[in-house]
């Protein structure tokens, strides 16, 4: 039986080539004193090889084939092995590059205002933020039209970017005045910095409020109906289920889904667990609004818009909505039934109207009040004139107030008005 052995000092190496039943391999050949001994590339044959050769027959000859076929299944095992372990490492190192310039292309757009050219033509931060928001919203959830769990993709998505974006709330601080006791007792007066007061009272609550809707979502993961393609209708109509026909509005959206529920229809409990969590949605729905309306109510109305503003307001309402305001036999929900509200456009032009005649009455309000003060020695007719010239325009104010907000009861899915746009773009609180 041949002995493998080190390579012992003084030896001379050179590498061969051999050639085996069309298998390359290659071998060192060690030359000392004579004697030749040959060593494989791999230097790695298991002992219980060695030991087979041993006890396998009485002939101590070498088989040189079947270190060739070990030799050739180690280095084949190898080389399949490393492709998947290489793949994956390819794969993780390929997420972590594509999220980090995800980041980068989010901050950057933060940086520049959404101007990318950098020719300092951007818009405000805060509008860069609500327009991100927006955007992801539209990108995750617009697809949406099934009762169904999230993705754990868009959900891992939505979590690591609103953190991005929202990130920039931490450093929208305002000092506020504390005292700081020192260890020998003496009290010192400091400014400390706390997150601003509609921030710390309103992100916590949008956040509850997400992870609540997210849950809603979570728990529709068994459910007694299911869904269908509108083109496969005819050819699952076999009796077994039955479904809603599409309302007069979907007909045209071909794409849409149509839930189908069982033959007998759905139990009493999951009728309630629906109604239950509709309700809950509503109430969502209702809370985030509210903190929308009154986040904006704080900003303060932009010179722009006001510039932009009519002169009067029955400029803005028009003919036909001044005469019915006017009238002593005003009702706001009379009103709208007697507008042309057939399509959310032409309510949302009625609700910019409305909102833009407000602003009109009530800023003539503010100038004749202040006209009043500062001119103390006016005649009492005059005095008298303007004062029912104020009161007149508080009440036709006051009505337009009312028609704006059942506009809105009947449009609750209503969007943005010039003026609510105006004041996210230019961003300003009152202080």
């Amino acid at each position: 039986m041949e002995v493998l052995t080190e390579k012992s000092d003084g030896a001379e190496g050179k590498v061969e080539f051999c050639e085996e039943n069309d298998i390359k391999i290659e071998s060192f050949v060690y030359e000392e004193e004579g004697i030749e001994s040959s060593l494989s590339s791999d230097f790695l044959v298991s002992e219980g090889t060695v030991n087979d050769e041993e006890n396998s027959s009485s002939e101590n000859s070498y088989s040189p084939p079947s270190i060739v076929w070990h030799v050739q299944k180690n280095a084949s095992s190898e080389e399949v092995e490393k492709p998947h372990v290489d793949k994956r490492k390819l794969e993780k190192q390929g997420s972590c590059l594509s999220e980090v310039e995800m980041m980068k292309e989010r901050f950057s757009k933060l940086l520049l205002g959404e101007d990318m050219s950098g020719c300092g033509n951007g818009v405000c931060t805060a509008l860069v933020i609500s327009n991100a928001i927006t955007n992801l919203c539209a990108t995750l959830f617009g697809q949406i039209w099934r009762l169904e769990p999230l993705p754990t993709e868009k959900r891992l998505m939505w979590r690591r970017e609103m953190e991005w974006l929202l990130c920039v709330s931490d450093y929208i601080v305002e000092l506020t005045p504390s005292w700081q006791t020192f260890p020998d007792g003496t009290k010192l007066e400091v400014m400390t910095s706390r997150p601003r007061l509609d921030l710390y009272a309103n992100l916590p609550a949008l956040r509850k409020l997400d992870n609540m809707l997210l849950e809603i979502l979570d728990s529709f993961s068994k459910t007694e109906f299911w869904y269908v393609d509108q083109g496969l209708l005819a050819e699952e109509a076999d009796g077994s289920s039955s479904f809603r026909n599409p309302l007069p509005r979907q007909e045209e959206k071909w794409w849409l889904p149509v839930p189908r529920v069982p033959i007998d229809g759905l139990s009493e409990n999951a009728k309630k667990q629906l109604q239950h969590k509709r309700d809950c949605t509503n109430q969502i729905l209702k809370a985030v609004m509210a903190i929308n309306s009154n986040t904006l109510a704080d900003m303060e109305v932009p010179e722009s818009y006001v510039e932009n503003l009519p002169k009067n307001g029955k400029a803005s309402l028009g003919d036909l909505i001044h005469r019915y305001i006017t009238s002593d036999q005003f009702s706001p929900e009379c009103l709208l039934d007697c507008l042309d509200l057939s399509s959310e456009h032409q309510a949302l032009e009625i609700g910019n109207r409305v909102e833009a005649s407000i602003y009109v009455w009530r800023r003539r309000t503010q100038a004749k009040s202040s006209l009043l003060r500062s001119n103390s020695k006016s005649s009492w007719e005059m005095v008298k004139d303007l004062m029912i010239d104020v009161d007149k325009r508080d009440l036709l104010a006051d009505r337009a107030e009312s028609l704006l907000l059942c506009l809105r009861q009947r449009f609750p899915g209503l969007p943005q008005t010039t003026l609510d746009m105006s004041k996210i773009q230019h961003n300003k609180v009152f202080t």
